[in-house]
């Protein structure tokens, strides 16, 4: 839930920042139900059915949309932004694959948000032994703030991808000045 408020706020400052959103719908996407089932599946299993599947079956599923997801920001890669939400995504994707289907996180941070503990799959929790935990969900939002979770590197680098992919996209003040910058960095090549 953490991820998708950041997300809004994102969305608010291309808003802020005269992007406009509806240029999203003129991008050329490679198979984005990709990424819309992969989105759809993680909200049944880790919010929807977090005690009705078996905790194998609920982080095969919560893997395989990781999968999902690469899958689609690879074969959209030429869109500016989106090879750092894969970078974040391929984070959390190693730390989870890495770890049997679970997100490492810190018992420190859990307890800090107030979400250690509970029944069901949950797509990140106290692992013993876990492996690439640096990678796991070790930040937290402390309990008593809005949205107290925690959450890892990984998801912070998707959110800064989504930050240039989205203000670029939309046109924004911020997005138009990095594609002058990236030209004004550009050798001209001799004919």
């Amino acid at each position: 839930m953490i991820l998708i408020a950041s997300l809004g706020v994102v969305v608010a400052t291309v808003v802020a920042a005269g992007g406009r959103l509806g240029r999203l719908a003129a991008l050329r996407l490679r198979h984005p139900e990709l990424v819309l089932a992969a989105l759809l599946l993680q909200v049944l299993v880790i919010n929807v059915l977090p005690t009705a599947l078996p905790g194998p079956v609920a982080a095969a599923i919560h893997l395989a949309t990781y999968a999902m997801a690469a899958l689609f920001v690879y074969l959209n890669r030429r869109i500016r932004g989106l090879w750092l939400i894969m970078v974040g995504g391929g984070c959390n994707l190693a730390a989870i694959a890495a770890n049997g289907g679970e997100m490492p996180a810190s018992r420190r941070a859990l307890a800090a948000s107030g979400r250690l503990g509970g029944s069901g799959f949950h797509n990140s929790g106290v692992v013993a032994h876990a492996h690439l935990a640096f990678l796991g969900d070790i930040f937290d939002v402390p309990r008593g703030w809005p949205l107290a979770n925690v959450f890892s590197a990984g998801d912070i680098g998707l959110l800064i991808g989504a930050f240039i992919f989205l203000h670029v996209a939309c046109g924004s003040r911020l997005g138009r000045r990095a594609r002058r910058v990236r030209r004004d960095d550009e050798v001209p090549v001799p004919a």
